[in-house]
């Protein structure tokens, strides 16, 4: 009897990485597989279907790979979220907390044109700093975020909840507790 795969099934933990009591949940793993990598695309599609989008947005750097995938899915544009410095044209930028530090992030001022409707997405969901950052750029550029998709979710840091208190429509394909 045939075994039947999950998204879950396709991404491997490694202890320690990048700090001493991090369980860094790597989707590289999924991505090199075809059957898991579909299955990721065509799940995190799924919630959407049906739904008005002018554009993907992802989040450096996994959620270039996501976002890629999703937009050529879709047949729409694509616009990076970068790390401060990355992009060459003119930017807006967000300050924000990380679960281990700080950064900053970046946006073509011109990606995103008011009242476009936008689908953000990415690898992981922690305590939501990052994903809250990249709304917070979409939003000041006059975008409509549809919803933020993504593969793995890590409830017990309260991304979801901040996410969702924003007012956000969140969905994740699997997540890890605890482990």
């Amino acid at each position: 009897m045939p075994v039947i795969r999950t998204v879950k099934d396709y991404i491997r933990t490694i202890v320690d990485f990048p700090h001493e009591g991090i369980m860094f949940r790597d989707v590289t793993t999924l991505f090199a597989d075809p059957r898991g990598f579909r299955m990721a695309i065509d799940q995190m599609l799924h919630p959407y279907a049906g739904e008005q989008i002018d554009k993907v947005v992802g989040l450096e750097a996994r959620g270039f790979i996501l976002g890629g995938a999703i937009a050529h899915q879709l047949s729409l544009g694509f616009v990076p979220i970068r790390k401060k410095g990355k992009l060459p044209g003119a930017v807006i930028s967000e300050d924000y907390q990380l679960e281990y530090g700080e950064a900053v992030v970046e946006i073509h001022d011109d990606a995103i044109q008011p009242g476009e409707k936008v689908l953000m997405v990415d690898d992981l969901r922690a305590t939501g700093g990052t994903a809250e950052a990249g709304i917070r750029l979409i939003e000041r550029l006059g975008g409509e975020i549809v919803g933020c998709a993504f593969v793995i979710d890590l409830p017990e840091l309260g991304g979801r909840k901040r996410l969702e208190a924003m007012g956000m429509d969140v969905h994740a394909l699997c997540d890890f507790e605890g482990e």
